[in-house]
């Protein structure tokens, strides 16, 4: 199939395009206006198979979504590209809602022009996909887990915005007939996180010897998803799932965000010592938490499991080595974001 990725130079839609040119025969074209948080060489290792192409563009400008579309002719087309760091929102929450909502507008529009001029055999092969997450959920107690009839309850600028893209492409899945799919993803790590989210900022923060921020008390609890097993629900979502239906997306790793630090320190304090035999848990530091900050995501993955066979491979302990180890034997990627201020702490407006 012919795969359009947006936002495919980013941590997630850079994974999915990897795993799509180095373990299917799929074509992909990436689509992604390089922002802060995109860079080519997410791709670099896969950039010259004769399966991918890359445009620069940005999925506001209808014009240059209608062209690359056109020429390209997709299957499917994965929508990834998104702001998507909770504490930039609190502080810029304008250009969410136009990445996040009128981008989606404007994808869903232009998409839906694009299927309206397929035979029928290629409209009904279509699928739409929208990659969102599951804070749209809001906040649960200590127990319970999101399902995909959970009600929306968006807490922060970033989630309301997503919340909001979810809602268009459903809308647009019953009012036009457009075969859409929606996957909620709970929160992913791996290889090529922008080192502004907290495991590669505890990481680099670590490595060079400065104070861990922990939000709190740390106590807040999320379910974290290794970003390959990600990326391979999402092909098994566009190959295999039902037009119209959601499916949320775990890992089944709740883990308080103190226990993560300190998970990290302590692989740390085995792989790279301090140079004074100290452990990295001494640099952990307690800052004021972040405003309107959820206190427990967790997924329940059964319906994905089910209808489509999809389980998560990596457990938290398998996954937080490696990417520890990727982190450490790739400081050339991250050192450079790091000087140029993606670590500095944001969204503290009340």
């Amino acid at each position: 199939m012919r795969i359009f990725v947006t936002g495919g130079a980013g941590f997630i839609g850079s994974a999915l395009v990897r795993h799509l040119i180095r373990d299917t025969s799929h074509e992909v074209l990436n689509f992604d206006k390089l922002t802060y948080a995109g860079d080519p060489s997410t791709v670099g290792e896969v950039a010259g198979s004769n399966r991918y192409r890359f445009v620069q563009g940005d999925i506001c400008d209808a014009e240059a979504v209608r062209g690359a579309i056109a020429q390209f002719r997709p299957d499917v087309i994965t929508h990834l590209a998104a702001e998507s760091h909770v504490d930039r929102s609190i502080d810029g929450p304008g250009a969410f809602i136009e990445t996040n909502v009128v981008g989606t507008y404007t994808m869903l529009a232009e998409a839906r022009s694009y299927w309206r001029g397929l035979d029928e055999a290629e409209r009904a092969a279509f699928r739409f996909h929208h990659i969102s997450t599951d804070e749209v959920y809001g906040s649960l107690g200590d127990t319970g887990l999101f399902t995909e009839e959970t009600p929306y309850d968006p807490r922060s600028p970033y989630s309301a915005s997503k919340a909001g893209s979810d809602h268009l492409v459903s809308a647009w899945g019953h009012t036009y007939g457009l075969p859409v799919l929606i996957t909620n993803c709970s929160n992913n790590y791996g290889p090529y996180h922008f080192p502004e989210k907290l495991i590669p900022l505890m990481i680099a923060k670590a490595l060079d010897g400065e104070p861990l921020p922990v939000y709190g008390a740390g106590d807040q609890v999320r379910d974290w998803l290794y970003v390959e097993d990600h990326v391979k629900a999402l092909r098994t979502v566009f190959e295999r799932g039902t037009p119209g239906r959601t499916y949320n997306v775990g890992g089944h790793n709740e883990k308080q965000n103190i226990d993560v630090v300190r998970t990290l320190c302590a692989i740390l304090d085995r792989l790279s010592p301090r140079a004074d035999g100290k452990s990295y848990t001494a640099q952990i530091t307690s800052v004021a938490d972040r405003p309107g900050h959820d206190k427990r995501y967790a997924i329940d993955t059964t319906r994905i499991g089910e209808e489509l066979g999809w389980q998560p491979g990596e457990t938290f302990e398998t996954g937080i080595e490696k990417t520890v180890r990727w982190y450490l034997n790739h400081q050339d990627w991250w050192r450079p974001f790091v000087a140029e201020k993606a670590a500095e702490r944001r969204g503290v407006a009340a």
